[in-house]
């Protein structure tokens, strides 16, 4: 299972988002979990299982299949939300 963080650039804010998510994968136990980060114009649908976008981005993140659309990159409780939802939608949890 590979989730991926992903901005318009693939360095800053993608990889803030990559680290808070590898934080919060630990504290619930998922070991079959990979996190990665990346600029959004290289990610296709292959590229991860569920994808990881602020606000700003949801338009061009459409198509690639599971979406998560974050309306701040920084708010940890909204980010732990949307990695226990993910992880239940894939039978993690």
């Amino acid at each position: 299972m590979k989730f991926l963080a992903m901005c318009s650039t693939g360095l800053g804010s993608s990889f803030m988002v990559r680290m808070n998510i590898e934080t919060i994968v630990r504290e619930l136990g998922l070991a079959d979990v990979a996190v990665e980060h990346s600029d959004i114009s290289s990610a296709g649908p292959g590229s991860a299982d569920v994808f990881f976008v602020a606000k700003d981005l949801e338009d061009a993140a459409q198509g690639l299949g599971d979406v998560v659309v974050l309306n701040s990159i920084i708010d940890m409780d909204e980010l732990r939300d949307a990695v226990k939802s993910a992880a239940a939608r894939h039978g993690l949890l």
